[in-house]
């Protein structure tokens, strides 16, 4: 696995730090890791963005690279046509990863919002680059009610694509989950029909850059090279 698309069942569910965790991770193995963020929105120039705060968390001795930026924060397509920019486009993600992986052991893929949001005028979304790459899918979720229905959704597309779902990570786990949040950590596997693959704990890009680093294996399964055991 060169290349590793990162993706959710909606946007704000952890997307970012659930990447830099597995970067993290991969890093303190002693791989040389890549993080791609096709299209960055609601970002001004200059400010930081996810690449940022990736590497902020999990090291600046992984490389980033972000293909497009749009200030407004709304869907890749949307956000390009406002601002009156191209938009990126699926064979652009895929030559860009292509590239980073002659150059490194692992690819993480940023996507924006669900797999399905439109990056162009066509209708392109991830999944279609992640279709050109021949790349798995991590889907990372939220812990709580309405979890199940939104992640089998999202399977079900994968699927329908003929696409690898690699696994679920939940991406903001309560300190104190509630019954439902409990519940999902059995059922989460049922629904994706993949495997649960970590919990990031809620807070957990609030850490120390330090401590993030030494944590994050505890999140992870040793799929994605962490030592999680089940719950």
């Amino acid at each position: 696995m060169s290349v590793l698309m990162v993706s959710g069942t909606g946007t704000e569910i952890g997307k970012t730090v659930v990447t830099a965790a597995v970067a993290a991770v991969a890093v303190a193995a002693g791989r040389s890791v890549a993080v791609l963020k096709p299209a960055q929105t609601g970002v001004a120039p200059g400010e930081p963005g996810d690449v940022f705060e990736v590497r902020r968390l999990a090291g600046e001795a992984v490389t980033g690279l972000e293909l497009a930026r749009f200030p407004e924060p709304l869907a890749p397509d949307t956000a390009a046509r406002r601002a009156g920019l191209a938009p990126v486009r699926p064979e652009q993600i895929a030559e860009a990863a292509e590239k980073l992986a002659t150059e490194h052991d692992l690819v993480l893929v940023e996507g924006a919002g669900g797999l399905l949001v439109r990056f162009d005028d066509e209708g392109a979304t991830l999944a279609d680059a992640a279709r050109l790459l021949g790349a798995p899918v991590l889907v990372v979720v939220p812990a709580g009610l309405g979890t199940l229905n939104s992640t089998a959704l999202t399977s079900e597309a994968l699927r329908a694509r003929r696409l690898e779902c690699l696994g679920v990570v939940v991406g903001s786990m309560p300190a104190e989950p509630d019954l439902a949040a409990r519940c999902n950590l059995v059922d989460l596997p049922v629904a994706a029909g993949a495997p649960l693959l970590g919990t990031v704990p809620a807070g957990a890009g609030t850490l120390t850059p330090a401590e993030f680093r030494a944590r994050a294996a505890s999140w992870l399964t040793p799929e994605l090279g962490g030592n999680r055991t089940a719950d």
